[in-house]
């Protein structure tokens, strides 16, 4: 068995895991109380990290262990699990590469983190240009289309 214990916890405006929509969003990745301010020590000097978290709001009824249409769409192919990044993955772990606005304290504080408040965040890695990919990236048509609207931004209104 591996056991792994959060390093932190994102707090964030949004609390619920939409689709689409994360263009723009900002959120504080508070440490968890056995880690001083040290432990981000530097990390202002990179533009970019890579945070790994924890999918806490998926069931383990809804993890998906072969294939499927990617957001249940029939248009797009069914592809395996490991061919796509969605939320219902067999050890429920996200990846995303953020934009660092600012260390505050024990906090960072980043732009474009799809992960809701509460979110239980496993690692924060700096982004190196050496260990991002050489070559071209390729995807298949279907990727672009399921991510036309996700990193566009939104204007959130109060509630009446």
């Amino acid at each position: 068995m591996i056991v792994v214990e959060p390093i932190g916890w994102i707090r964030a405006e949004r609390r619920e895991p939409d689709d689409d929509f994360w263009g723009g969003a900002e959120c504080r990745i508070e440490l968890a109380d056995r880690y001083g301010a040290d432990a981000l020590q530097g990390i202002e000097e990179f533009s970019h990290a890579e945070i790994l978290f924890l999918f806490h709001h998926v069931e383990e009824r809804s993890v998906v262990r072969g294939a499927r249409h990617p957001r249940n769409n029939p248009e797009w192919p069914r592809v395996g699990i490991f061919a796509q990044r969605a939320k219902n993955r067999p050890n429920r772990i996200g990846s995303t590469i953020v934009r660092i606005l600012r260390r505050d304290g024990r906090a960072l504080v980043v732009a474009e983190l799809d992960a809701v408040d509460g979110t239980p965040v496993l690692d924060i890695k700096p982004v190196i240009k050496e260990f991002l990919p050489k070559d071209e990236v390729r995807q298949p048509n279907w990727c672009s289309e399921l991510m036309k609207q996700y990193w566009v931004r939104t204007v959130r209104t109060a509630a009446p």
